[in-house]
């Protein structure tokens, strides 16, 4: 086990958070039991304050500055999370936050950040840019940096979800955690492995923005270039110096997962669970859903955040419903003469779609004279439902396209 941060660490970690963070419910999860053929178990880091685990090692790097250091005040960077958590940690301990985050970050995350009181500072450029402006600003103003993954204090304040998972399901099999930079795997992996190291740790990824399944088998941190992903939360290029060393000797596996798995995981966490999950939040639901009869049970997977944008939650989860078959959208063509629209609607009607919208179009440099295009937004009961749609109105001479 790495000597950066050991099991000591992470119970003193414990300690300074005692009457900071809450401890998050584990909560069973009937649907995903039944998919995997045992018990799984959901932790609900997104009901921690801030929204995420992040608070925890914000916290305690915070707490472990001298009075001289918070004296100067403290400066972040990050697209959400660890700037809530910093600026609340930063307020709970008295000190000025400042926090750079992206041009495009989104308006709840920005809100809830000044909320809490710190600065928000926009950067064009991405993550990778306001990670610079505020490397840049510590050296001028001689602010303390806080690193969102890399830093034992950071990694020793996540780790504590470890111990709650152990106290919460003891008799745990394979904990799944989502992993960005790394800092939350790496926290949690010395724990439990510490104290039970039957136990599997398996790291998953957005397969968009994965730097560990390089990096571990190059046998060092690798750089990436992440293409975008709904999972913004753990978007990062190059996995941390010291969360590589402590993932490759204490983590069994990394995997990743789709986005349209991403979307369905979504889906399943809130209308299953009733649980709001952010993307990033759900990589390990996904995953379970991906490979069922792959980790054993019982299972606990970190939804390691809540943190979602309405109209990003609202987009998503049109694309899960898709992905599941419950949500069809596609073009119909057809001849442009009194009636024709009232048949094609009356033919979904006998088929029991729910029509959701309509948009009726005549006159397009793509149709003849004599033709017609209807857009479809319908709600479906699933993929053979989907098929039996199609088929028919196919069938019926209708001609479909889904661009």
């Amino acid at each position: 086990m790495s000597a950066a941060v050991g099991i000591d660490d992470i119970r003193a970690a414990r300690e300074l958070l005692r009457d900071v963070t809450v401890t998050t419910p584990i909560l069973e999860s009937r649907s995903l039991s039944a998919t995997i053929g045992g018990p799984v178990h959901l932790k609900c880091e997104n009901l921690q304050r801030a929204g995420s685990f992040k608070s925890r090692g914000a916290y305690v790097r915070i707490a472990r500055l001298t009075e001289e250091e918070r004296s100067r005040g403290v400066v972040a960077a990050s697209a959400g999370n660890h700037a809530q958590g910093v600026a609340l940690a930063a307020k709970l301990l008295g000190c000025k936050a400042v926090v750079y985050m992206p041009a495009g970050a989104p308006l709840p995350k920005v809100v809830a950040t000044r909320a809490y009181g710190a600065e928000v500072v926009f950067e064009r450029g991405g993550v990778d840019a306001c990670l610079a402006a505020a490397n840049a600003y510590a050296e001028q103003t001689g602010a303390v940096f806080i690193h969102p993954f890399d830093h034992p204090d950071v990694v020793a304040g996540q780790g504590t979800l470890g111990l709650e998972i152990l106290e919460q399901c003891p008799d745990v099999r394979t904990v799944l955690v989502g992993v960005g930079g790394g800092g939350l795997i790496s926290g949690i992996a010395a724990a439990v492995k510490a104290v039970r190291p039957d136990v599997h740790v398996v790291g998953v990824q957005a397969e968009r923005a994965a730097a560990f399944p390089p990096s571990l088998a190059a046998g060092r941190p690798v750089m990436v270039e992440p293409a975008a992903t709904m999972a913004d939360g753990i978007s990062v290029g190059r996995p941390g110096d010291l969360t590589f060393e402590m993932v490759s000797k204490l983590v069994d596996s990394v995997v990743t997962v789709s986005e349209e798995s991403l979307s369905a995981a979504m889906v399943n966490c809130l209308e299953r669970s009733k649980q709001v999950v952010e993307p990033a939040g759900a990589v390990g639901v996904a995953a379970l859903l991906d490979r069922p009869q792959e980790f054993e049970a019982p299972v606990v997977t970190v939804l390691s955040g809540g943190n979602i944008d309405p109209l990003l939650l609202s987009k998503v989860l049109r694309h899960g419903l898709a992905s599941a078959g419950r949500y069809l959208v596609f073009r119909a063509r057809l001849r442009d003469h009194p009636g024709a629209l009232v048949d094609l609607l009356s033919e979904l009607a006998e088929m029991e779609v729910n029509v959701l919208d309509v948009v009726h179009e005549r006159v397009a440099a793509r149709l003849n004279v004599d033709e017609a295009e209807v857009l479809l937004h319908l709600e479906t009961r699933g993929p053979e439902h989907c098929d039996e749609v199609l088929g028919r109105l196919r069938k019926e001479g209708y001609t479909l396209s889904f661009s």
